[in-house]
């Protein structure tokens, strides 16, 4: 969320923004309903004003024996046409505020200076590139293959079970989806972050605060009859950690969690239905930093925990690069995103496997998460937040990458002792 009267000054940035995000707002309109609900509020407070003014006049009156019962009863007459009057205004002020409310919550983050203008991911600009793809001279077998050989992955069965874009990870599958989950958060807690068990199910207005809903509602499972949803991401509930709190950010507060997620997938109807790389069901260890509402932090916060990421995919050793997000690829929250793919031999490609974004103040605002400036003042913090690690979808390019011609599967050092020090995979009789 921005502030009404940033917008205000920023009118034509703001629509700018919209339109490149694809959301449905028009600027021009948000500020007339603000300038309605303000007429409103003018309005209102002044008929409370004559109202109590016109009451503590009885009230005098009748301590000092100084009015007539006729006037009284004239008084009190006029009092209640005034409170008529105020009962219906209260009604309109009420109306205002939730139709000015309803589009403030559509008005998007606008992108950084240095964001890429652009429509969708084929805008996204390519910043680094790390490793190389491998280059065999045998026909390499996808995830889907490797993982029927090596026992490791039942798709049919999970189908069986959940329907669609569901599946089962047995042995190897499963040790090798702990592992890499379990280094990615090691590398945290070695940076500094405090590992947090986190609700799953949070209340609508935890979504809205950290700016999923409502742009992203039907990507979300909701639990029928309550108001509780199932989260794509800790983000989430990290974000809801400190919600409506004043936070003491002399040193930057870095979160981290290990949840299972769930995204419902809506409009990726015929994509990628093959294998693991977009279900309805995965596990991430994310991370979240709140800071001083300081550009220049956390820009230099930003590049820190997208340095993260990369960490663990040279640790893994495979080949990635580094993408700045264009403006029509973000969602309505983030000033700035990087986007970290990486190879994915049966994609012929790379694939989106981390996404680290700044906030700046646009989600501590509607979580309402502040700190004091150095004049003690009440200042909106800045957040950010990144992927550390997101499974399957990561076992797609470690599978991949680290096959072998006989079909046994190379394991990272760095994945060694959260394998029984393991060094290869090796195919099933």
């Amino acid at each position: 969320m921005l502030d009404i009267w940033w917008i205000r000054e920023h009118a034509d940035a703001v629509q700018e923004a919209a339109d490149a995000k694809k959301l449905n707002l028009s600027v021009d309109e948000l500020l007339r309903r603000d300038d309605r609900r303000r007429e409103l509020l003018r309005e209102t407070e002044e008929l409370r004003r004559r109202r109590n003014e016109g009451s503590q006049e009885i009230a005098e009156a009748a301590r000092k024996g100084a009015m007539a019962s006729g006037e009284t009863a004239e008084m009190k007459a006029s009092l209640g046409r005034i409170g008529e009057q105020l009962a219906l205004l209260t009604e309109k002020l009420e109306e205002a505020e939730r139709e000015y409310r309803e589009l403030m919550l559509l008005v998007p983050n606008v992108p950084s200076p240095d964001t890429p203008p652009g429509l969708t991911d084929a805008d996204n600009v390519e910043i680094r590139r790390e490793g190389e793809p491998p280059a065999w001279d045998f026909a390499p077998r996808d995830h889907v293959e490797l993982g029927d050989l090596h026992g490791m992955i039942d798709i049919p069965r999970g189908v069986k079970a959940g329907g669609s874009r569901s599946y089962y990870l047995k042995g190897p599958g499963l040790m090798l989806h702990r592992a890499v989950q379990q280094l990615a958060l090691d590398l945290l807690l070695e940076a500094g972050f405090t590992p947090l068990e986190v609700p799953l199910l949070v209340r609508e207005e935890q979504m809205t605060n950290a700016g999923f809903f409502p742009t992203g509602k039907d990507q979300t499972y909701g639990i029928q009859g309550e108001d509780l949803w199932l989260t794509g991401t800790s983000e989430i509930p990290l974000i809801a950690y400190y919600g409506n709190e004043i936070v003491d950010v002399a040193k930057p507060i870095k979160l981290a969690a290990a949840s299972t997620c769930f995204r419902s997938e809506v409009g990726s109807a015929g994509r990628d239905v093959r294998g693991l790389y977009r279900v309805h069901q995965f596990s991430k260890v994310e991370m979240v930093v709140i800071c001083e509402p300081d550009p220049a932090e956390s820009e230099t916060l930003h590049e820190e925990i997208t340095g993260h990421a990369e960490k663990l995919l040279k640790l893994l050793e495979l080949p990635y690069r580094v993408m700045a997000v264009c403006a029509g690829d973000m969602s309505q929250k983030t000033y700035k995103q990087y986007d970290i793919e990486t190879w994915m031999p049966s994609r012929d490609g790379y694939g989106e496997t981390h996404s680290s974004s700044n906030l700046h103040s646009f989600q501590a605002r509607r979580a309402n998460i502040r700190c004091r400036d150095g004049e003690g003042k009440l200042q909106f913090c800045h957040t950010l937040n990144n992927t550390a690690a997101a499974s399957p979808r990561i076992l797609i390019p470690l599978l991949e990458n680290h096959q072998r011609e006989d079909g046994s599967i190379h394991i990272p050092a760095a994945l060694r002792p959260y394998m029984g020090g393991l060094e290869r995979l090796i195919p099933q009789a």
